[in-house]
């Protein structure tokens, strides 16, 4: 029995055509290191500094601390002021509704993040969800000793939600790192969506249970689980 789903937001529960990737290279850009979209997409949903320093390892140039400092920060300004306004920003359809179908099952939702809680703080609030009617409880990667792939964003969320199996506990993303996340953590189940950075063959590579096209199939397919309903 599944008892906490928790969900990723950008490309998995969150739309913003692409922002995290143009934004990303903005930030490089203004440093002089110019980066293919091809070359973002692998570092989606890992800590933001940390695909930096692979962003500018990549480019094969020299860099400090400092340029990751800056650059991040360059970053994060980017993404605030575009979750604040920018007309693209909305949820995946079917997120809340998501939500609402699970909770009212008796299981926890919780969101966690690649962002900051600077970041993610703007776009909860742009969307809702930064109350206890939404979810249940959230996490930005800033917020723990380590981000994905390490299992340190969930094992918060399970202690805050008095969640004590990690079976129990269901990770749904769009990334390799969300992916390698919850296998990390023992998740019961670990549900890649393709409506984000991956494709359904990029994702099918990583460790998990499940494949969906989005967030709208997750509740169906928890309870089937939870029931003992489907096969693998």
């Amino acid at each position: 029995m599944i008892e906490l789903v928790v969900f990723d937001m950008a490309g998995t529960t969150v739309y913003d055509g692409d922002a995290v990737n143009a934004s990303f290279r903005a930030a490089l850009a203004a440093s002089g290191v110019e980066t293919d979209p091809a070359a973002v997409n692998p570092v989606m949903g890992l800590p933001k500094p940390e695909a930096i320093r692979i962003l500018l390892e990549g480019s094969q140039r020299f860099y400090t601390d400092t340029d990751v400092t800056v650059i991040h920060e360059r970053f994060v300004s980017l993404m605030r002021d575009y979750y604040k306004s920018a007309p693209s920003v909305r949820e995946v359809p079917g997120a809340t509704a998501a939500f609402v179908e699970l909770r009212r099952a008796g299981i926890k939702v919780a969101l966690n993040t690649g962002f900051s809680r600077p970041v993610s703080e703007v776009l909860l609030a742009r969307l809702g969800w930064n109350s206890s009617a939404a979810i249940d409880a959230d996490v930005a990667s800033d917020e723990v000793p380590r981000g994905r792939p390490h299992p340190d964003m969930i094992q918060s969320l399970m202690t805050r939600l008095n969640i004590r199996d990690a079976r129990r506990v269901a990770k749904v993303g769009d990334t390799k790192a969300d992916l390698m996340e919850g296998t990390n953590a023992g998740c019961g189940l670990v549900i890649g969506v393709t409506s984000g950075s991956f494709t359904r063959e990029q994702l099918q590579a990583c460790p998990h249970t499940h494949i969906v096209e989005s967030v709208a199939a997750v509740p169906r397919l928890i309870l089937l689980e939870s029931s003992g309903a489907t096969d693998r």
